[in-house]
């Protein structure tokens, strides 16, 4: 059982200032697997003062400087790519392929990318007699979710190495162990004391103290979107930068065309992956009217066709992360069954076969009408709802129909409809055929969010904008 008790701050792995135990659960077999310390407003305080510190010679290191850490830390991040995919599927059930294939290379790729753009970031430009600088913000909280626990924790850690900010993460305490691993990693690439440091713990002991200090300057958050309303709340006395990545119900429009029936199928594999715990899952379908059966038919096949089992067994699907998520979904899918939904895959309770763990069946819900609750609810798991548009402008209608804005996605034979379509929906990031770009821009509008992250764009969010007017040519 692993047990981690300390805190990394200033460079040292440090006592707790008093001693609180938290129990981590693995969700394949609901048994005790680790402990860490909970921490609490006086950890915080500590960690912001050694990041305090550090950022007054760490905010002046050159670009060279910076780059040549984010590569020591890129180089002793692979090395420890088996322990991290471990710990994953141990601490939020990932199935260890998944953490291999997925969650260990999206965390790489933030380093990475991040290494690239800081080579030729533009942190100076000359408009006249007017010199613009970006210089780095100050020393940043980050808050981070347990649904892909190392994507979410580097797309912020990253950048703001790059940019010469100082931190301090909280990771959640359902999914602590990577970002205890992570800690070990930057030790190891030898950061100056108190650049990077972590205080493991829940929101209100810790989050809500990153959320309010007067000497963070900046909090960035991924999480609910009403978790994201409480820490803006908390951080808008002290008047800091608030960037937060937050839920999603995205919409998936697929066009009337020959390849409708392998959209299908593969939005419904984008759905169930990582057990639909993904902030931007394609989670309503849109599909034809005139289609929908044919549609059904495909969803139907597709998600009987997904193994759920033990994230060792070699499964396409573990269980989601915790009780509480579980019990969330059920009850979601429970309204939908009450509510007169028609159920064509999936549905209450778990899988034939596996009677422990947080296991939930991959579920489809066929002919909802945009206006049910689980259309417009977040169930952050393996739910699907298919629903018929009439034709492309009211399938946009739908589409943009949404408290929420992060993703959205199009799939149809002609490239340039399904561009033009997307073109029009509201949402910060829209896929076209299930295309990927680890270094565009990501981020929500509306309820989902402010601020953009990874790529060039998440350098932005960490760097102050300075007009010095008047300098000699």
């Amino acid at each position: 059982m692993r047990q981690y008790l300390k805190f990394y701050i200033d460079g040292q792995w440090v006592e707790p200032a008093t001693l609180s135990l938290g129990d981590v659960i693995n969700p394949a077999t609901e048994a005790v697997c680790g402990q860490i310390a909970l921490g609490s407003a006086a950890d915080v305080e500590r960690a912001v003062a050694a990041a305090t510190r550090a950022f007054s010679t760490w905010s002046q290191t050159s670009r060279a400087e910076r780059l040549e850490c984010l590569q020591r830390v890129i180089q002793i991040y692979m090395s420890r790519a088996g322990d991290l995919a471990e710990a994953v599927t141990e601490e939020m059930g990932a199935p260890i392929g998944l953490a291999q294939a997925a969650h260990v290379p999206v965390g790489m790729a933030h380093l990475g990318i991040a290494a690239e753009v800081l080579k030729g970031f533009a942190f100076e430009e000359t408009r006249g007699a007017t010199r613009i600088v970006r210089e780095p913000i100050g020393v940043c909280g980050m808050i981070t979710p347990w649904n892909w626990p190392l994507n979410q924790m580097l797309c912020k850690v990253a950048p703001a190495l790059a940019t010469g900010c100082t931190m301090v993460l909280k990771p959640s305490e359902i999914a602590p162990f990577s970002g205890q691993i992570l800690a070990e990693i930057l030790d190891a690439a030898g950061l100056p004391p108190g650049v990077f440091n972590l205080v493991q713990g829940d929101g209100p002991g810790v989050g809500a103290a990153l959320a309010s200090h007067p000497d963070i300057a900046m909090i960035t958050f991924t999480g609910s979107t009403r978790a994201g309303v409480e820490v803006a709340k908390s951080a808008a006395p002290t008047v800091k930068r608030v960037a937060q990545e937050l839920g999603g119900k995205s919409p998936h429009i697929i066009l009337d065309d020959e390849a409708l029936p392998l959209a299908v199928a593969a939005g419904v594999r984008g759905v169930m992956i990582n057990s639909g715990q993904s902030c931007n899952a394609p989670t309503r379908m849109l599909v034809p009217r005139a289609r929908i059966g044919e549609a059904t038919e495909a969803a139907k096949a597709a998600a009987s066709a997904i193994v759920v089992g033990d994230p060792l067994s070699g499964a396409d699907m573990g269980p989601v992360a915790s009780q509480a998520q579980w019990d969330k979904i059920q009850s979601m899918i429970e309204v939908a069954l009450v509510d007169g939904e028609r159920l064509v895959a999936g549905g209450l309770g778990r899988p034939e076969g596996l009677p422990t763990g947080y296991y939930v069946k991959p579920t489809v819900f066929a002919e909802v009408d945009n206006s049910a609750r689980i259309a417009r609810e977040e169930i952050f798991g393996p739910v699907l709802v298919i629903i018929a548009y009439d034709d492309l402008e009211h399938a946009v209608a739908i589409a943009n129909d949404t408290p929420y804005g992060l993703a959205a996605n199009v799939s149809g034979a002609d490239v340039a409809l399904a561009t033009s379509i997307g073109a029009r929906l509201r949402a910060g990031q829209v896929s076209i055929n299930g295309a990927n770009d680890m270094a565009a821009p990501f981020g929500g509008y509306k309820a989902s969010g402010n601020g953009r992250e990874w790529g060039e764009f998440a350098f932005h969010d960490f760097l102050e904008t300075k007009a010095l007017i008047g300098v000699p040519a």
